[in-house]
């Protein structure tokens, strides 16, 4: 076997290094990690709904809602009644939550700029660049159904 590892071994070790390193940094926050994703995705998606945020924080309903649960209790986030349908709960950022939010950006910051260390500014922007395209050309590939021929081959 190979002993290098593969571009998604690779990506996948960096990302949970990154939330690894981030929560060891915000652990003084009093907040899980999940707890902290759904913050900082909600404070870009203020107003969505929480079957919306769930499909964003790819997990099943019922999960998030006990961590917006936790939230509420802490006084974070505040679910509002949707104007025309009472079944829908539209989920806001409450005033409270800002201060921990630029709190964790900031934490983020010094996470990525200890992850980036020694990558100089036209690496950094070359790799930004690199990983765009490659979301982008995934983005576009799972809108496409998977030929049945490449299923059986692969």
């Amino acid at each position: 076997m190979n002993a290098t590892p593969t571009l998604g071994f690779l990506l996948h070790d960096v990302a949970r290094l990154l939330r690894k390193r981030f929560e060891q940094r915000a652990k003084c926050l009093g907040l899980t990690r999940s707890q902290w994703q759904t913050l900082a995705y909600l404070s870009n998606n203020e107003g969505i709904h929480q079957s919306g945020l769930a499909e964003i924080l790819e997990v099943e309903p019922i999960t998030l809602v006990r961590i917006l649960d936790k939230l509420a209790e802490r006084g974070l986030i505040e679910r509002r009644q949707h104007p025309s349908d009472r079944r829908i709960w539209l989920l806001y950022m409450r005033d409270e939550a800002h201060p921990l939010l630029a709190e964790m950006r900031e934490l983020g910051d010094i996470t990525r700029a200890e992850a980036l260390e020694g990558i100089s500014a036209e690496q950094r922007e070359q790799l930004f660049h690199i990983l765009s395209v490659m979301k982008t050309n995934l983005v576009q590939a799972c809108r496409t159904p998977v030929d049945e021929n490449e299923m059986n081959d692969g």
